[in-house]
């Protein structure tokens, strides 16, 4: 459904699914709707703070630990450059890290081959 979206579109999409324009989402929970639109169109990187990336998340009612939930936590930290929190909290994940960035940057994976890694590593 979303596949490829960035964050933003990601978000926007959400809203949509609730059927509230920018306005009354805006309205119902206090938000600025310059901020969000912004955030929406990708003028404004996602939050850093996962404390803002929460409120936005309860106020598209996605439901805590839900695969949406992750899904909307994930976005925002890739496309801010971040590691999620529960992988930053990992530390035998972080000491792996090095290695498959060198692995990604050596092999030069085609879309079809990140596409069959990210399969392969779902299923391990």
């Amino acid at each position: 459904m979303n596949k490829g979206k960035k964050f933003g579109e990601y978000f926007k999409s959400l809203r949509l699914h609730l059927g509230l324009t920018l306005r009354d989402f805006c309205l119902q929970n206090g938000f600025d709707p310059g901020n969000v639109s912004k955030l929406e169109r990708g003028v404004f990187l996602p939050p850093q703070d996962d404390q803002k990336i929460r409120v936005y998340a309860r106020a598209l009612g996605l439901r805590e630990g839900s695969a949406e939930w992750i899904e909307f936590f994930d976005r925002a930290a890739a496309e801010g450059g971040r590691l999620p929190e529960d992988i930053r909290n990992d530390s035998s994940v972080i000491q792996r890290l090095p290695a498959f960035f060198r692995t990604l940057r050596d092999k030069k994976l085609s879309e079809d081959d990140l596409e069959r890694l990210i399969e392969k590593i779902k299923r391990s």
